[in-house]
């Protein structure tokens, strides 16, 4: 694959990656039980302020993802989806232990496996650039 179409392909799937992440915040933020349920947790009756906490945490991370894909920084991207993976497999877990939901289980193991994939795909195109 040309250089420069392997490239456009890693940022568009960094991209969106990280507009998916900011518009599960936004979920979040409008409509917070339904969200917690999808995300594998039970909510209180009442939403809580978590949710809102949880909302512009996923926004504002996912608004890095898209800028540091626009900006190409290959390296960062990497770090961030090597890290997003662990927190994705790590809420799998969570979720295991608090309610064993399989569908929420199975979209956080996926998301680590989209993350792994994607961070080292970016970190390689780091390597390649530095070569160059």
């Amino acid at each position: 694959m040309k250089d420069h179409v392997r490239r456009q392909w890693l940022q568009g799937l960094a991209i969106a990656a990280g507009l998916a992440l900011a518009l599960i915040g936004v979920r979040f933020a409008l409509v917070p039980r339904s969200a917690a349920r999808f995300f594998g947790i039970d909510t209180p009756a009442t939403p809580a302020h978590l949710h809102y906490v949880i909302a512009l945490r996923d926004v504002w991370l996912g608004l890095i993802v898209v800028a540091l894909a626009l900006w190409r920084d290959w390296r960062a991207l990497a770090l961030w989806l090597g890290l997003g993976a662990v927190v994705c497999i790590a809420d799998a877990i969570i979720i295991a232990h608090a309610t064993a939901w399989i569908g929420p289980m199975l979209f956080h193991i996926a998301s680590g496996i989209y993350c792994t994939a994607l961070g080292l795909a970016c970190w390689r195109e780091h390597s390649r650039a530095k070569r160059a």
